[in-house]
């Protein structure tokens, strides 16, 4: 999930319906990794993510007539930032923290972009983008909360929720070199790379053979995650696309804690506390200010 440049294009209802869809299997996904995390470690969960997935997006490229030509070096990088580290702190990070906790923090992701593409000189930093900077960074130390001292604790479950932002954001800097290639095959070529760069250390550091055999709940969760966090969320991705614009892509960041938090009382029973819920209202402020287009309203 990248933040995305900023674009004139309007949002009609049908790319307002897409966006709200789009938030359900993105927020879901830190579900799926909050059920997966107690039977599975994490390189293994990321591995059957992006492993179930990749087959799926491939026969999408194959079945819209398009091959999967694209710079593979290139895209390993990419990988790595946007896929595999990302995913794989995540899936450690909620061993720790509920799935509420980890969505609203990468909500903090457009701001962490806006951080690293002015620190490379790619995107300067407006008074607004200043002030949103500040107002999500004030998100993030309510949800941390006041004892920095205790670095065992979900300090450091915090920390790697932060650091898959930051991936993110480093992601988006280093997309700017793949814009010729088309979306759907980047989304292809990401998740296959990401699945080949997986398979050894997962091998070498989990040996999931040694792992008991996993449940049907497990299998539904690893299968849910796999289609529709990733496989018919980017397909949703691409239409948001084509019917909205790359700037109106970043809205869906409000509403993923929004929808992970009412997955995860609904189906988990995770709390939601008043921390979380002042944590999640000054990132979403924010990320509103960083946008501009409210308060110009």
């Amino acid at each position: 999930m990248i933040a995305a440049p900023r674009s004139s294009t309007a949002i009609s209802a049908e790319a307002w319906a897409l966006i709200v869809l789009l938030s359900i299997p993105w927020g879901g996904s830190f579900i799926f990794y909050r059920v997966l995390a107690a039977h599975l470690p994490p390189l293994t969960i990321v591995l059957g993510r992006v492993g179930i997935a990749a087959p799926v997006l491939y026969a999408l490229v194959r079945l819209r007539g398009q091959k999967l030509d694209i710079p593979w070096a290139a895209f390993a990088v990419m990988a790595l930032l946007n896929n595999v580290v990302p995913f794989v702190l995540y899936a450690w990070a909620e061993t720790r923290v509920t799935s509420g906790v980890a969505a609203i923090l990468n909500a903090f992701t457009p701001i962490a972009t806006a951080l690293v593409l002015h620190g490379f000189g790619a995107e300067r930093l407006t008074r607004l983008r200043v002030a949103g900077v500040a107002l999500g960074f004030a998100g993030v130390a309510v949800l941390v909360g006041p004892d920095l001292r205790t670095l065992g604790g979900d300090l450091l479950a915090d920390l790697a929720c932060l650091g898959a932002t930051v991936c993110y954001g480093f992601a988006a800097l280093w997309s700017r070199r793949l814009r010729h290639v088309a979306p759907l095959q980047a989304a292809a070529g990401q998740i296959v790379c990401s699945t080949f760069l997986l398979i050894v250390p997962t091998l070498l550091i989990d040996r999931p053979w040694l792992l008991p055999m996993p449940g049907m709940t497990v299998w539904l969760n690893l299968f849910g995650i796999a289609l529709l966090s990733t496989a018919v969320a980017y397909v949703i991705f691409f239409r948001i696309l084509a019917v909205a614009g790359a700037a109106n892509l970043m809205l869906v960041t409000f509403l993923i804690p929004v929808s992970a938090l009412a997955i995860g009382v609904a189906f988990l029973g995770e709390p939601i506390t008043m921390q979380a819920l002042g944590g999640m209202g000054l990132i979403a402020a924010g990320l509103a200010t960083i946008d501009g287009r409210l308060l110009r309203r």
